[in-house]
């Protein structure tokens, strides 16, 4: 059969183009001028979808990388093995670690081809199928897929469901041209429909949860702020409106103006934890950071302090908390909180080291009585402000040693237990 010359070109048998629509190819082909960024590594820990602003092009690109690999198994690469074509296959089958990468020579590629479609298994075929499309040229593949019926079926739905799922993704990113939030937001319930696969369809569907929901916060932050009913509002005027903001932004600013609201309503963090599935790390470090740009100490003591069945509180948390001192420090937290959250550094030299850096002096002082390590407090009393309360501390210390440590004798080792 005739089929497009553009794709006559490229060298491909006819056959091949048998299941496929010109505008298909056309489609995939137009997205090159939407993908030309790299993707960059987040700061921050990963939520349900990235932290690009709703709808930008880093993450359709990313959606467009996914729509070939997300349904299938992954090609693990530079793994070896000894195993056999039909081992790695049984590996396959059982969802077990597997490498297709040792498979070189074009004999043991079919070999394994051949052991995949005797296995009578979809998805085995389909993953040797991609692995043989990056590692053959599309001639040889076919010469060899010609001869295989079943192989060849596979093939070419493989590659009618990659076109079907970039053409919708190419439609969905129709929505960079709609200016309007509410027309947008209508365009993307339309999206909703669409027979994207389980990844991207529940991206869509985070996008329009959350510009809806961005929508409702803006009017309503927009009436109070004008009105001016709020002190938050009055001591921290918006800069910036949270149309089109991403998930992680927008849980700073839920955390920021609408700390302490009930989970039911859909400015609350909770609500938005919640709805948007993110990650406890995630969520502390994005309230955290809110709520220390403000001040609010006792909100941030009140985030990682625990109380068990007995009643006794004690401070827990699912990061370490040298990166808490690092993010209080650069919030300018008074001195007195840094150490509260210093102390709590298990490891001693990295507690030591944290306190010289923010001059913790207590910190430190109270380490190195811990440790019994005299020298270091001889050294340390040298390094404060003579007649300080920090000086006089170390001298009491000093002078307490024989009570404290048991001393008989100011000529001791450096620790003495």
């Amino acid at each position: 059969p005739t089929y497009p010359k553009d794709l006559q070109e490229e060298g491909w048998p006819p056959l091949m183009y048998v299941t496929f629509l010109k505008e298909s190819k056309r489609a995939v082909n137009s997205i090159r001028s939407l993908v030309e960024e790299e993707d960059e590594e987040d700061d921050v820990e990963k939520v349900s979808w990235s932290g690009e602003p709703v709808g930008s092009k880093r993450t359709v690109h990313h959606m467009m990388q996914n729509a070939s690999s997300s349904v299938f198994f992954s090609v693990l690469k530079d793994y070896v093995s000894d195993w056999t074509p039909e081992e790695t296959v049984k590996r396959m089958q059982q969802g077990k670690v597997y490498s297709l990468e040792k498979f070189r020579s074009l004999q043991d590629k079919l070999l394994l081809l051949d052991e995949a479609v005797n296995a009578h298994d979809g998805n085995v075929i389909t993953a040797v199928l991609i692995y043989l499309k990056k590692s053959l040229s599309k001639e040889i593949l076919f010469r060899e897929l010609i001869t295989r019926e079943i192989a060849l079926r596979h093939y070419i739905h493989y590659l009618k469901e990659i076109g079907e799922q970039k053409l919708l993704l190419m439609q969905y990113r129709d929505h960079l041209n709609v200016r309007d939030e509410n027309k947008k937001r209508d365009f993307l319930k339309n999206c909703l429909s669409f027979p994207f696969s389980p990844d991207d369809a529940t991206h869509v569907q985070d996008h329009y949860t959350l510009l809806e929901r961005q929508i409702i916060i803006e009017a309503n932050d927009k009436q109070v702020e004008s009105s001016g009913q709020a002190d938050i509002f009055k001591k921290y005027p918006r800069k910036a409106s949270i149309l089109n903001m991403p998930i992680i932004t927008t849980l700073y600013y839920s955390c920021f103006y609408h700390y302490g609201e009930s989970d039911g309503t859909f400015s609350s963090p909770a609500n938005i934890r919640k709805t948007f599935r993110i990650s406890d790390k995630q969520f502390l470090l994005t309230c955290l950071g809110a709520r220390a740009k403000l001040k609010a100490w006792f909100d941030v003591d009140a985030l990682f302090t625990t109380k068990n069945w007995l009643g006794y509180t004690k401070k827990r948390s699912p990061i370490g908390f040298h990166r808490i001192v690092d993010i209080l420090q650069k919030n300018n937290a008074p001195v007195q909180v840094l150490q509260d959250y210093v102390n709590l550094v298990e490891d001693v030299e990295q507690k030591i080291s944290l306190a010289q850096k923010y001059k913790c002096h207590d910190v430190i002082i109270n380490t190195y009585r811990d440790l019994k390590d005299r020298q270091q407090l001889i050294v340390y009393r040298g390094k404060v402000e003579r007649g300080s309360s920090e000086y006089r501390k170390i001298e009491e210390i000093l002078s307490n040693s024989v009570r404290l440590w048991g001393e008989v004798s100011p000529r001791l080792p450096l620790l003495q237990s």
